[in-house]
């Protein structure tokens, strides 16, 4: 592979691990975190550590961001030393971060005006996939710029499905995918609850049913933390996941697509971030078995 050139801004579990994976794939890599400790790591590997995101992205021809929402995309890219006008002409930012498509669509059109170029590649993986570079990445964007950036996505993952020219397009890929998981949590807690409630083992269930009819990644990993009502290790927090479904409902509105499950999942979330409850994001599905007096 080429080396480029390659600034990442967003350094959280996920960030940090596909940083590395850039690194290891011989890229001379500067990092920005708003908690300057957390880019520590990635000094010792050899990535240079920047003070401000303009800083991190001066002479970078790709640049990444992997942040919690919207709001602090738009700071980076737009705020006080931002990112955007001091990014080189030319350069493609890949924009990770699982946020609503028009703003990765009005992002797009503003770096358009200063001369490069936004591709939407939210991820999808907890961050032990991302660490292992065994993510799975939709992106959607300018077509040339798509292709640029496509030998940098293969580093960090086990395959890269293009969604066209529109930036918004990939982040719905991403919202559909998020509510499809949490459909699936949901549908195994109540399962699993109505097994236990009738006298049945949750374990003995969950692992007939991933062992023949369900017998995939989602319903093995999740299924597992779900049968074992035990929600470690944290792969996102409940608070950010509950983000992404009100961003679903958001689209759902927009669009006119009833979505009454993506109500369901995001009271179940509300109810979860309210409680102060730690764990994955999938600890929502005691929800069901709290509903159930277990």
């Amino acid at each position: 592979m080429t080396q480029h050139n390659v600034a990442f801004l967003g350094l959280g579990n996920m960030g940090e691990a596909m940083a590395e994976n850039l690194l290891k794939a011989g890229h001379r890599l500067t990092v920005y975190n708003r908690t300057a400790s957390k880019a520590a790591g990635l000094k010792k590997l050899g990535a240079t550590v920047a003070a401000t995101p303009a800083e991190a992205v001066a002479g970078a021809a790709f640049v990444f961001t992997m942040v919690t929402d919207d709001a602090a995309l738009e700071e980076l890219c737009l705020g006080p030393d931002g990112l955007l006008p001091a990014l080189p002409a030319g350069a493609v930012h890949a924009s990770c971060s699982t946020v609503a498509p028009d703003t990765n669509r009005r992002l797009a059109e503003a770096h358009t005006r200063h001369g490069s170029t936004l591709i939407a590649t939210p991820v999808f993986g907890k961050p032990d996939v991302a660490a292992a570079a065994k993510l799975w990445l939709a992106a959607s964007g300018e077509d040339s710029a798509r292709r640029k950036l496509r030998p940098l996505l293969n580093a960090l993952g086990q395959g890269v499905y293009d969604f066209g020219d529109d930036p918004g397009a990939a982040s719905t890929v991403k919202l559909c995918g998020n509510f499809m998981l949490g459909a699936a949590i949901e549908a195994m807690a109540e399962a699993f609850t109505l097994a236990q409630k009738s006298g049945l083992d949750r374990q003995q269930v969950y692992e007939f049913f991933t062992s023949t009819l369900f017998n995939t990644p989602i319903y093995k990993g999740y299924g597992k933390l779900v049968a074992e009502r035990h929600y470690q290790p944290v792969g996102a927090a409940p608070a950010i996941i509950r983000k992404d479904m009100r961003l679903v409902l958001d689209e759902s509105r927009t669009h006119l697509v009833p979505m009454p499950f993506a109500n369901i999942l995001h009271d179940h979330l509300s109810t979860t971030v309210a409680k102060g409850e730690k764990g994955d994001w999938a600890g929502f599905a005691e929800r069901i078995t709290d509903g159930a007096g277990l």
